[in-house]
């Protein structure tokens, strides 16, 4: 049995005629009767009563005919399906971040070009992101620091300053100045994000490079709680100046004698970054970046 004896059987059972069949199908009538003739024969089955040069559905055709009707209307369901799909029209998108901050911005110009893809967002740290991209829970990751890897596909997508916050009536934020040199943090009491944190690397390795040894009092595994913790007044904290979130409590400041930045990455397994879903949203990501020039 061919795929094209039962479109041949299909059309002449619509259409009780082998002229009109073969105008729909565009296929000639002698090749049409040879198709369906063929499947009877094959199978020893009287699919169409002959008779007066017409043709009546026999009782295996209508039964074959119930079948025809949900095999051709799956495949127009599965051509409209791909269609859509083609054309970003359905679909489902899942993107990691580290973060809320950039990646939030991404999904809402992503929505607003594809508004019938499903986005599905997760948050984590780095290790647990990169994992799930690596194992296929994801299709996209916004990360910020990315070791090279041959099978990840890398594209920058800012750089953002490292500052320090603390509460406004400490000492180091309560008289007015522009600015924090490293050195003002030595033996200052700071709360700290967990390790493989961006921020925490990029920070430690500039107090390192200076010789700055601050006191750390608490590792907190959130940006939320670490706020917490400094606004309750148990010490000082580093946060990407993006992702600083106003509080009155809080205030931050710039460290000017040295630069420290937080990036943000688009990275996707380097096999998939020809997919059509994901090519799209890393276009799209691509113009807000474009419109948002990196800074330095």
């Amino acid at each position: 049995m061919r795929f094209t004896q039962l479109r041949s059987f299909h059309a002449v059972a619509a259409a009780e005629s082998v002229t009109v069949a073969s105008q729909t199908l565009n296929v000639s009538q002698p090749t049409l009767t040879a198709q369906v003739r063929a499947l009877e024969e094959e199978y020893a089955v009287e699919l169409f009563v002959r008779a007066s040069g017409r043709l009546r559905l026999s009782e295996a055709g209508r039964k074959l005919q119930q079948i025809t009707r949900r095999l051709f209307s799956d495949e127009a369901d599965a051509r409209h399906f791909l269609t859509e799909s083609r054309e970003l029209k359905t679909g489902s998108i899942r993107v990691g971040a580290v973060g809320p901050f950039h990646v939030t911005e991404m999904l809402v110009a992503f929505h607003g070009r594809y508004p019938e893809i499903e986005i599905a967002v997760s948050i984590g740290n780095s290790v647990s992101v990169l994992r799930d991209l690596l194992d296929f829970k994801s299709d996209v990751a916004v990360l910020a620091y990315v070791e090279n890897d041959p099978r990840l596909w890398v594209r920058q997508y800012s750089e953002d300053p490292i500052v320090v916050f603390g509460r406004k009536d400490h000492p180091l934020f309560s008289r007015e100045r522009d600015g924090l040199r490293l050195a003002d943090l030595d033996e200052q009491p700071m709360v700290y994000r967990e390790h493989g944190s961006n921020t925490r690397r990029s920070s430690e390795a500039a107090l390192a490079k200076a010789g700055v040894r601050p006191r750390i009092i608490m590792e907190i595994g959130s940006r939320e709680a670490v706020r917490e913790a400094v606004a309750s007044g148990v010490g000082l904290g580093f946060v990407s100046q993006a992702e600083y979130i106003g509080d009155e409590r809080l205030t931050f400041l710039p460290v000017t004698d040295v630069r420290i930045v937080n990036h943000a990455h688009i990275v996707c397994v380097r096999d998939r970054v020809q997919s059509r879903l994901i090519a799209a949203f890393v276009d799209v990501a691509t113009g807000l970046r474009n419109s948002n020039p990196i800074a330095g």
